[in-house]
């Protein structure tokens, strides 16, 4: 929807409904001043404290995974010789290509 053509929508439905005596005298303007009295410095200090607190915790995470590994004990199946390994698994299509021609 166009944002102009949504202004006019939402001001005649505001001017369609008068406000009630239930609001008090001067409740926009300080609702207003509550708004420019907020500091915008306050998101940044928010994003730092959650991004501290995120990188403790993968930190943690990372140790104890490292932990993890050091003292999991290898199956015997992964033993081999990583190059050897490495090696063969790129070499596997070139040698069924070569197989079926």
């Amino acid at each position: 929807m166009n944002p102009a053509e949504l202004q006019k929508i939402l001001i005649a439905a505001a001017r369609a409904n008068p406000p009630g005596d239930g609001v008090p005298y001067a409740f926009e303007k300080r609702v207003m001043a509550l708004l420019a009295a907020r500091t915008a410095s306050g998101h940044p200090v928010l994003w730092v404290r959650g991004l501290w607190r995120a990188a403790v915790s993968c930190l943690a995470i990372a140790l104890m995974l490292g932990v993890w590994a050091f003292f999991n004990p290898a199956t015997g199946a992964g033993t081999g010789d990583l190059s050897q390994n490495f090696e063969s698994t790129l070499l596997a299509a070139v040698d069924q290509n070569a197989q079926t021609q």
